[in-house]
């Protein structure tokens, strides 16, 4: 390669890491392409503090322009993205416009019922995800298709960037480590948006019925830009850092070490009581973690709140060298780790004491096998 081509592909880069959210046009702001669809109907929406047309929420923005919205459906974190992790969420109304919420991320089942839509026309989802298989809205997106089509109501996907949407990563889930973190066959981080993934949901008849689903694209969206979302999508990821190192760091959930929720930098740090640093913080319950890991215990670990880059792959170095350096390797792993994992082997290679690329040759297979079978579902 010349050096002038060598210049030329480092200023596309530049170009396409500076894109930032003012050059994408989201589904939601499209109005002109769905409004035509809801006239007429009674809408119910699936929304939370994501679902913004600039700085108004999708539901203020469609009852001004006289849609019939009757209900409003929320992801977990609630219609307002505050509740923890985990956390039950109770279903309520949206004051301004006196509409009912359900939960369905709360005592009751994680599906609609026939009762909660038997007044709805036509379904609207508009969340922000982040393209990783145990971030639960794409589990949320699957219930609502499910439901829709057991009651013949069309699905509109309102379609959003993935800020992690740039690499595919991670082992398959294996069927027998389905569940709520893990509802599909596929990796951990998959590179699809919001509406591809639903194509993919309809086309793999991974629901019962099939969903008559429209998706409303965006505008100047590619892949590779560094795209910086302008609402965080969940209370522990509050930055661009925290969501790109997400795929990696939520894996020590799974563990007995914090990734620093509890703090005011969830998701760039990670410790625990036993590891040997300089580098110290403490979790503290908050308001987006009432009761984190090792509450009002110093941690020793890791700060990656300056994380040079981009990860461009799951970092499992991190993972390997804080297990060989616990005291107490009966304890690392909890029993929630194989479901974010998808599978156990990765639990037991890591015990076995594989290296990160020993483990990850293991995936390739696999990974080309999902590539070949998401070409079919891409818009952009």
């Amino acid at each position: 390669m010349t050096k002038i081509e060598q210049i030329i592909i480092i200023t596309l880069l530049l170009i396409t890491y500076s894109t930032n959210a003012q050059n994408i046009i989201t589904g939601s702001e499209k109005t002109g392409d769905y409004l035509t669809l809801l006239e007429g109907k009674k809408v119910g929406l699936v929304v939370n503090q994501t679902s913004l047309i600039e700085h108004i929420h999708l539901v203020d923005s469609l009852i001004t322009l006289k849609i019939d919205v009757v209900k409003v459906f929320s992801p977990e974190h609630g219609f307002r993205g505050i509740a923890s992790a985990g956390e039950k969420v109770e279903d309520g109304i949206y004051l301004k416009s006196r509409l009912p919420i359900i939960s369905l991320y709360g005592s009751k089942s994680r599906k609609p019922n026939s009762e909660q839509l038997n007044n709805i026309e036509i379904l609207l989802f508009d969340i922000q995800d982040v393209g990783v298989r145990f971030y639960t809205y794409i589990s949320t997106l699957h219930y609502v298709m499910e439901a829709a089509a057991e009651n013949n109501i069309p699905v509109i996907i309102l379609d959003r960037p993935n800020p992690n949407g740039h690499y595919i990563d991670g082992p398959l889930r294996k069927e027998k480590f389905k569940s709520f973190v893990g509802m599909h066959p596929i990796p951990i981080v998959h590179g699809m948006t919001i509406g591809e993934y639903a194509k993919m949901i309809n086309g793999e008849n991974w629901i019962s019925k099939k969903c008559e689903l429209k998706v409303i694209k965006m505008d100047n969206y590619y892949r590779n830009y560094f795209y910086e979302l302008p609402v965080k999508p969940s209370p522990n990821l509050p930055n661009k850092i925290a969501i790109n190192l997400y795929p990696s760091l939520c894996l020590f959930e799974g563990t007995n070490v914090s990734i620093g929720r509890g703090t005011n930098f969830p998701f760039q740090q990670f410790g625990a009581p036993y590891i040997e640093s300089k580098y110290s913080f403490i979790p503290n319950a908050n308001k987006g973690s009432k009761k984190p890991k090792h509450l009002n215990t110093k941690c020793f670990g890791t700060d990656l709140r300056k994380h040079n880059g981009r990860l461009n792959e799951i970092n499992l170095e991190w993972l390997i060298d804080t297990y060989n350096s616990s005291p107490k390797k009966e304890e690392f792993f909890n029993n929630f780790f194989d479901k974010l994992a998808g599978t156990d082997q990765l639990r037991n290679q890591i015990i076995a004491g594989n290296s990160s690329e020993e483990i990850k040759n293991n995936w390739q297979l696999d990974l080309e096998n999902f590539k070949k079978l998401r070409s079919k579902y891409l818009l952009y």
